[in-house]
């Protein structure tokens, strides 16, 4: 199976997901649920491919410009694969549950099937054209998802700060993404060398980082992402835990090998990272909603990603996968955890809830598994933890890195024990609290398992998709990976860390209120306010300049704007200005003077009517200048328009009020000046046009073709139908639509209902 068919084939799940709601009603997602699990298989069966040589496909797209649909299963791919078609069917089943009895169930479940298409066309992607292109309809799925319940003021403010804030970010990607393919000279990603001496190195890292920061949640862009927690839990689940806020460190991990290995790479890297690691971490020790608190410390996490591809080396990039499989793992099951509380209580607030073991005991047991894991002490966050800090403790900047890699650990340790344990221990607090349905313990349930079954063989692990994984970020991967590396500083920093993160734990209650009190916006978020209001007023400011409600003053604004260009093109380019002698004869100077008599009598009439009449010398002047030049099918044309349009302006003028001069003398004489200047710039831009050649003229094909190929003899008509007949419907069209407006304005006026013609 090619990857375009298998991401074409979810994007036709996605159009087909509302009927099948509609018939199946909840059981729904089961069904739906089975492409992702299929596509997941053929990723797995293709495993040891991966390992040996990584299998491609190519198929044309732009070939004019050398752009192909190109794809590519390295380890990298293979492991963001298996997570998003793996993890989304085990959401999918979920959604299915969680949306019972709702009618837009339908709905959720066709933009999670479109945002896991592009999420997969993102990570198979071998074009870097290609990439944006699913880039950024995770973006566009993402607000869909994000903004579900478009009834409340929250989600629909968390929807648009998320498009705004990644959309941002994708603009500076695109420019970074172009500028790349042409640093390199190629758009085929497995193709790109290293980059790291090019002049135009910092330019381009720049571009990419902030599109990949940005996506990511990095700080100073993080305060997106607990915004969007306004969405469904499912679509937090997926989106904000396991995928799309890893695109971002998916991206930097793929061009790891073109941009890394620099100093500014690993400063970069190295500075957000911790900074996000410390922040994330910090404020999710102060929150009381499960999914906020959850969403913080996937910021927390993402910024542990980052810095370790900012410490580069081997031993950060196995760590790097190792923590990026165990968090989506242990933090999707968290978030559907979370999910099946709100279902089963009616709130997500900690400070409400206790003692639900006894009634939720399966939903109790894979939160446990889960928390266990982001504690460190099941297998898979045990390896994933202990390689970090392995990673962290051998680079330049040891204290730093692990100093901020500790703060993140005791901060997750924290969350673990009271989202894990802590709420579901003790007395229960809500009587009515029950169980869910399977499909809303099944995802958390595998998840959790999966996160400590898969730590028990991290040699098979390693050699299924972490070596291949590894080797896509640091060329020659000779890593291993093995849950027990004796006694060392990264097991005393790991169990130091449990330790300080489980006894902060038992003083939550201070930490929560303390931050339940504060609940201003600050830091970031406001900077972010504080731009979208000024952005706003500079908007108004700028509307209320060129959109006064005057004709004329969009006229000069656009034949202004067009002189301003001309006059920097002209700065650049000397144009050679016709230097053969004008042939012209006597009564083409008498038409062109009362040409020029009609139009100066047309802008002195004291009427409306009149000045119709004389502007239709003009037209008549064009007529008969058809004439003179040989061409008296477009002179009938012209005097045909010219007719029908002095006729409708007499009928339509006759309804307005009588004609008033509003304007002063020194108003008129502006616009004369203004005038005149305009008309001469076209009638210089036409003659230097006229003396331009850059090609055999087309008019020898228009006469070698229009009876062969057209079968008319009348040239001209075979131009206007045939070869250039689209120009001329749209003409038509126009046309049409002008007609109809002034049937609507001439009808409305006569029956008294229309605006006013002031």
């Amino acid at each position: 199976m090619e990857p375009l068919i298998a991401v074409t084939a979810i994007f036709a799940l996605a159009l087909l997901a509302p009927q099948t709601s509609r018939l199946l009603a909840h059981r729904a997602g089961w069904l739906l649920s089975l492409l992702p699990f299929g596509l997941f298989a053929w990723m797995a069966s293709l495993s040891p491919a991966v390992n040996a040589d990584p299998p491609k496909w190519n198929q044309p797209w732009v070939p004019e410009i050398g752009l192909n649909l190109a794809f590519r299963l390295d380890g990298l791919a293979l492991l963001f694969g298996l997570l998003i078609t793996g993890i989304g069917g085990l959401v999918l089943v979920y959604a299915g549950e969680y949306m019972k009895g709702d009618p837009r169930a339908g709905r959720l479940l066709s933009f999670l099937l479109f945002f896991m298409g592009s999420m997969l066309g993102v990570v198979l992607a071998d074009n870097l054209i290609l990439l944006f292109v699913f880039w950024e309809l995770t973006s566009v799925s993402s607000f869909l998802l994000i903004g579900f319940n478009s009834d409340e003021e929250g989600s629909r403010r968390g929807a648009i700060q998320a498009l705004v804030v990644t959309g941002g970010g994708g603009l500076a990607l695109l420019a970074g993404l172009v500028w790349m393919g042409q640093a390199a000279q190629t758009y085929e990603i497995s193709n790109l060398p290293s980059l790291a001496g090019h002049p135009a190195y910092a330019g381009l890292f720049a571009l990419v980082a902030i599109g990949c920061f940005t996506k990511s949640a990095q700080f100073p862009f993080h305060f997106w992402l607990p915004n969007a927690m306004k969405a469904p839990t499912p679509v937090s689940a997926y989106l904000h835990s396991a995928t799309m806020v890893k695109a971002g460190v998916y991206l930097l991990a793929r061009l790891s090998p073109t941009l890394g290995g620099t100093q500014i790479w690993e400063v970069t890297l190295t500075a957000v990272g911790g900074a996000t690691m410390v922040v994330g971490g910090g404020l999710a020790l102060i929150q009381y909603d499960l999914k906020r608190i959850l969403a913080y410390t996937t910021v927390a996490a993402l910024g542990t990603l980052v810095l370790a591809l900012g410490i580069g080396g081997e031993k950060a990039a196995g760590a790097a996968m190792a923590f990026l499989l165990a968090h989506a793992l242990y933090k999707g099951a968290l978030f559907l955890v979370a999910g099946a509380v709100d279902h089963g209580t009616g709130t997500r607030d900690i400070r409400a809830l206790s003692g639900l073991a006894r009634q939720m005991p399966i939903t109790g047991f894979a939160a446990l598994l889960a928390g266990l894991s982001m504690l460190g002490v099941a297998p898979m966050g045990f390896l994933a933890k202990e390689m970090a800090f392995e990673a962290a403790l051998s680079s330049p900047l040891a204290a730093v890195q692990a100093g901020a890699l500790s703060l993140a650990a005791v901060a997750f340790a924290w969350v673990a024990f009271v989202v894990g344990w802590r709420i579901f221990r003790g007395t229960p607090s809500q009587p009515d609290a029950h169980e869910g349905s399977p499909g809303l313990w099944l995802g958390p349930m595998v998840l959790g398992l999966l996160g400590v079954g898969l730590g028990c063989a991290p040699a098979w692990l390693e050699g299924f998709v972490g070596s291949a994984a590894a080797n896509s970020v640091m060329p020659d991967y000779q890593g291993h990976w093995s849950l027990w590396h004796g006694f060392n500083l990264a097991l005393g920093l790991g169990v130091g860390c449990i330790v300080l993160g489980l006894v902060g734990a038992r003083a939550s209650e201070r930490a929560v209120a303390w931050g339940a009190e504060r609940k201003a916006v600050v830091g970031c978020e406001r900077a972010y306010d504080a731009a979208i209001a000024g952005a706003n007023r500079l908007a108004e400011t700028f509307t209320s300049l060129v959109q006064s409600g005057r004709l004329r003053v969009y006229l000069q604004t656009t034949i202004g704007t067009t002189l301003v260009l001309l006059a920097a093109a002209m700065l650049r380019w000397t144009p050679d200005f016709p230097n053969r002698p004008f042939d012209v004869r006597p009564h083409e100077v008498l038409l062109l003077i009362a040409m020029l008599a009609g139009v100066i009598g047309a802008a002195h009439s004291k009427s409306r009517l009149s000045a119709v009449v004389i502007l239709g010398v003009v037209g008549f002047g064009v007529a008969l200048t058809y004439v003179l030049l040989g061409a008296p099918d477009l002179a009938m044309t012209q005097i045909a328009v010219e007719i029908l349009t002095v006729i409708l302006f007499v009928l339509t003028f006759i309804h307005l009020p009588k004609f008033q001069r509003a304007s002063t003398l020194p108003t008129r004489l502006g616009d004369a000046a203004v005038a005149t200047v305009f008309g001469a710039a076209m009638g210089f831009l036409c003659l230097v046009a006229s003396e331009q050649r850059y090609g055999e003229p087309v008019s020898a094909y228009f006469v070698e073709n229009s009876y062969p190929l057209a079968h008319g003899r009348n040239i001209v008509n075979v131009i206007l139908v045939d070869f250039r007949g689209l120009d001329t419907m749209g003409e038509i069209t126009v046309l049409a639509l002008a007609g109809l407006g002034v049937v609507a304005l001439w009808s409305a006026k006569r029956s008294g209902g229309g605006a006013s013609t002031r």
